[in-house]
């Protein structure tokens, strides 16, 4: 266990958190060089762009970091980069919390995935996505589309019975700590929440959970499905054209997960022809939604620019989640949120 740790910051935070960072664990070597890393207020998905001189101090300091306080430049091609010049690198704190995907998009070999410990900002947005989902869910419900239709034309329409909680089941498909919060806050109002996850867990609120293998079936019972899971192999394309033929008529589709784990094509169909009633979607295949996508203009559709997830609070939260994994490592304990370097998530 080594006394110090030496951390160069990587993505951009605030002089605020960094100071909240060193004086939570006073045994980090913080590097912070903030003009390298431009504005946290800036989209985090956009490059930085750099002078050459600039990009060669940026790659000297990240090089001299045993631990890396996020991604560099959040590129899979500059954390390979670093990882193959920097021996000493031997802790890398991804952002997002579905940070698994940069490392994937490294292309480390196994003995880089060994010698080196990955984590994510997972549970840092569980709040805010949970109620974007909940948000999902009551807008379907509540016909929201059909509202704000109706609304623009300046037509004040006849009654119609809107979707009622205590009559309504929600499927919630990935019970991570965005599902299970999702679920339990669903379960509060009143709703019957199901859920899928690949294997047995406790979730509040869930009155089942199903293998994902039954999710077609589930799917046919349930009035609004809330996709909470991550980008992998295994979840890719989970909500298929399969899946989407048994949905109940008329059901809501939210999707605070990923993009990848839904067949767009089958849900444009399944909401062009009345299937699929109303989706929510924070996420799509592609980001940013190209501009030619059928989705943006979709009566029946909402976007959410991948923003759900963020808060006012969000960097503060996701630097005291790094300030205690870092005394768990000089402590020689176990690490928050270990990506898995086989299913990377």
């Amino acid at each position: 266990m080594p006394d110090r740790l030496r951390v160069v910051v990587a993505t951009p935070q605030t002089t605020e958190n960094v100071e909240l960072l060193r004086d939570r664990e006073p045994r980090l070597d913080v590097v912070y060089e903030p003009g390298l890393l431009g504005s946290p207020s800036e989209d985090w998905t956009v490059r930085h762009l750099r002078t050459r001189n600039e990009q060669a101090r940026f790659d000297a300091i990240i090089d001299t970091a045993e631990a890396l306080f996020g991604v560099p430049d959040n590129s899979g091609e500059s954390l390979a980069r670093t990882v193959a010049a920097n021996p000493g690198l031997r802790w890398v704190h991804t952002i997002p919390a579905g940070g698994g995907q940069q490392v994937k998009a490294a292309h480390l070999d196994q003995d880089s995935l060994t010698r080196i410990l990955f984590t994510t900002s997972a549970g840092v947005h569980a709040e805010p996505l949970a109620e974007f989902a909940v948000f999902g869910v009551l807008a379907g419900a509540k016909l929201l589309p059909r509202l704000h239709a109706a609304q623009i034309r300046h037509e004040w329409l006849p009654r119609v019975p809107f979707g009622l909680a205590l009559d309504m089941t929600v499927a919630v498909v990935g019970l991570g700590s965005i599902g299970r919060l999702t679920a339990s806050k669903l379960a509060a109002l009143g709703y019957h929440v199901v859920g899928v996850h690949r294997r047995t867990v406790e979730a509040p609120g869930v009155e089942r959970v199903h293998p994902v293998e039954r999710l077609a079936e589930v799917a046919a019972t349930a009035d609004a499905v809330v996709l909470a899971l991550p980008g992998t192999a295994q979840t890719e394309g989970m909500l298929s054209r399969e899946v989407l033929a048994a949905i109940k008529p008329g059901a809501s589709i939210v999707n605070v997960g990923r993009g990848s784990t839904v067949d767009e094509p089958a849900l444009i169909q399944a909401l062009s022809d009345g299937r699929v009633g109303f989706a929510a979607l924070d996420v799509t295949a592609v980001e940013p939604l190209p501009g030619d996508s059928p989705l943006w203009d979709m009566p029946n559709v909402l976007i959410s620019p991948h923003t759900a997830a963020t808060s006012l609070h969000e960097p503060r939260l996701i630097t005291e989640l790094f300030a205690r994994n870092a005394t768990a490592f000089l402590d020689g304990r176990p690490l928050e949120n270990i990506v898995n370097t086989i299913e990377f998530y």
